[in-house]
């Protein structure tokens, strides 16, 4: 295989849940295109790498200081929905279960990928609870050892006897991920959370 070619699906394949295959697939779909794909993909992307940064407040992809769902003073209902990453709230929103703020941590804690709370955005938690009135914090995060350890550990740092917390109830598998998990199972899990 040329290099270039090879050079270009190796960083295709680094790209969540893409595999050497589909990244070749895409590599020689764009490079065979006659349309300006490639290089329309290029511009737009490098475009946004430039302009896309996490939201000042919530930690959610944006081009402006805030994003869309922090500047919604109708999302302030006390409720804050503290998950994973973007894609997280991105499936939340299609569901349409969630009408509050949400908190996005930038991964979870990981002893063997070495992320320590340092790495993730839950320093400013506290500052919300106090600042937007927050009286409930939903952990809709991974149901995995991970997503469990930081759930336990951001509780363990808010000392709130006025806040409580509740996480999403079953139907959602252990091991799962929002990602792969459709809108009525969603629904009920969110429907049905549990305090903690």
């Amino acid at each position: 295989m040329n290099i270039k070619i090879e050079k270009l699906v190796k960083q295709f394949a680094k790209l969540p849940r893409v595999g050497t295959r589909a990244a070749t697939r895409m590599v020689i779909g764009l490079l065979q295109d006659k349309t300006g794909r490639a290089e329309s993909l290029a511009n737009t992307l490098l475009d946004a790498a430039k302009s896309i940064h996490p939201c000042s407040v919530c930690g959610v992809l944006t081009d402006a200081d805030m994003c869309e769902y922090c500047c919604d003073t109708s999302r302030r209902n006390g409720q804050l929905c503290v998950v994973r990453d973007f894609s997280d709230v991105l499936v939340l929103e299609k569901s349409g279960v969630f009408h509050g703020c949400y908190h996005v941590l930038g991964g979870s804690l990981s002893g063997v990928d070495g992320i320590t709370p340092d790495d993730l955005n839950i320093a400013n938690i506290a500052k919300r609870i106090e600042t937007e009135n927050i009286t409930e914090i939903i952990f809709a995060l991974p149901n995995t050892v991970e997503g469990k350890t930081t759930q336990q550990y951001i509780i363990s740092t808010i000392a709130n006897p006025n806040v409580s917390f509740s996480e999403l109830a079953s139907g959602v598998p252990l091991g799962g991920d929002l990602d792969y998990i459709d809108d009525g199972t969603l629904t009920l899990a969110f429907g049905g959370r549990k305090r903690i």
